[in-house]
């Protein structure tokens, strides 16, 4: 007897939408089984379309991390929220994520309207951070998604509830997604995670370390630019050294000082927190050297914004 043919081997994107904080970075990363979105407390901290790649003997899952849409006050959050549409149009899955410990809101309504508008692509309701919650406030949660999404014209392919924290049923949602993605040999060699370019994934390190234990009014206003990464000249091949320079950017003089902190404190835990990281995304000893720059408002203004990447 002839062995049954495999299945198909399928690849694809996948996003997760959800309000700013709603854990998509999170489950990125656990999805991965690596760090390769910034996460932080803090809500919008994710700036950049950061690709995660999930690598399975059946499928090849690339995920698309989009920051969280939002009713804009400034032109930087009109730019996100077109990144984060002319995403949509592009993925073969979306996961909308909704976090198990707060109630749905008028924000996850708005973004449930607009997924409403996309008419061909399979959606996910994720309900993610169960870890935070008993069975009863998550089974309550988990039939306000499934009416939200009746109310508004979504028809949920699945609702899933998972903790990237624990890792309760991340591998569970992989199985879902993997389906739904076409029929395609891998896009990406095995052992990538990321089509990230270092420079912008060794900026986004520097920025989360940068709003660790800030005030709340700094999340927005921290940009990092990375203006060089290059080896030590006459370093001896067993122990090589990364010089990185880059600059810090805040919009006025006197958020100079929260971030430095008194006698240079905060910026050199900083410096150490975000080298660990780097060190280890590279696999290289690193040299880092930062500064922090003024750019006035720079969340308002096209020319800054250009210059910063957005």
């Amino acid at each position: 007897m002839s062995a049954p043919p495999s299945p198909p081997h399928r690849a694809g994107f996948a996003c997760f939408v959800g309000r700013p904080n709603a854990g998509k970075s999170t489950l990125t990363n656990a999805l991965v089984g690596t760090k390769v979105a910034i996460t932080s407390n803090r809500p919008q901290t994710t700036r950049h379309t950061v690709r995660g790649i999930v690598h399975r003997e059946d499928a090849q899952l690339v995920l698309v991390d989009t920051p969280g849409l939002h009713k804009p006050r400034t032109l930087l959050g009109e730019r996100l929220n077109d990144v984060v549409r002319s995403t949509w149009a592009e993925v073969d899955v979306i996961g909308f994520c909704l976090p198990a410990d707060q109630r749905t809101g008028p924000g996850d309504r708005y973004i449930a309207a607009e997924l409403a508008k996309v008419k061909r692509t399979p959606k996910i309701a994720v309900v993610t951070k169960t870890d935070l919650v008993d069975s009863e406030a998550l089974a309550e949660q988990l039939i306000a998604v499934d009416r939200m999404g009746r109310e508004l014209g979504i028809e949920w392919a699945e609702i899933v509830p998972v903790s990237a924290v624990d890792g309760s049923q991340v591998a569970l949602l992989a199985d879902l997604i993997a389906p739904m993605l076409p029929e395609s040999p891998p896009l990406y060699p095995d052992g990538d995670l990321t089509d990230e370019p270092e420079q912008v994934m060794v900026a986004e390190l520097i920025r989360e370390a940068a709003l660790e234990g800030v005030r709340d009014e700094l999340p927005h206003s921290i940009a990092v630019v990375v203006e060089e990464m290059l080896p030590r000249e006459g370093r001896p091949a067993d122990r090589p050294l990364l010089d990185v320079h880059a600059n810090l950017y805040i919009e006025r003089p006197s958020q100079k000082g929260i971030v430095i902190g008194p006698g240079g404190k905060r910026l050199k835990e900083v410096g150490s927190r975000s080298r660990t990281h780097i060190e280890a995304l590279l696999g290289t000893p690193v040299f880092l050297d930062l500064h922090v720059k003024v750019a006035k408002d720079w969340q308002r203004d096209p020319k800054q914004l250009r210059r910063l990447g957005f």
